[in-house]
């Protein structure tokens, strides 16, 4: 089901309907430009019927007669490129990392400040996690127990006659 409440919409014409699903989008925008233009319901109708508006109606119509079936496919959103962590910034986070593994995201993202890469503390801990260059932190197990296979396990339950 979309944003319009609906699994289907209805696609009909003087010799017959067609089922449009409210997940394919691109059937979706081109059936509302269908009826509003062929079919004689208008932009106002059609746009309401499908979930958009007028004003979008036009937009897509535009494009339609311009590029075709291609421009009903939405683009992905948001910035098509890293405006922080670039390529450069990566590899200075990865470089101080190497060079001193006990600095903290912290200090890492001053040292690149002082160098003239705007970068965040937040930034420098999600390139590191990306890279897997997280510290291992070491399990120290309590006084005089190390850790215990099932082979040892076995052995003792054999002593005490549970098997």
């Amino acid at each position: 089901m979309d944003k319009t409440g609906v699994d289907y919409f209805l696609l009909e014409g003087p010799n017959g309907s067609l089922k449009i699903s409210a997940n394919d989008e691109v059937a979706r925008k081109l059936a509302m430009l269908i009826e509003g233009k062929c079919l004689g319901l208008g932009p106002t109708k059609a746009a309401r019927k499908y979930g958009y508006t007028k004003q979008r109606y036009f937009q897509l119509l535009n494009a339609f007669q311009q590029q075709g079936s291609v421009a009903l496919v939405s683009k992905k959103k948001g910035p098509k490129i890293n405006y922080v962590r670039t390529d450069n910034a990566v590899s200075q986070v990865i470089r101080h990392r190497f060079l001193d593994p006990d600095a903290n995201a912290a200090v890492i993202a001053q040292k690149m400040r002082q160098t003239g890469i705007k970068i965040s503390q937040r930034s420098v801990e999600r390139i590191i996690a990306e890279h897997g260059l997280q510290k291992k932190t070491l399990q120290v197990s309590p006084k005089g127990q190390g850790p215990k296979s099932r082979n040892t396990l076995h052995q003792k339950a054999k002593r005490n006659n549970y098997s």
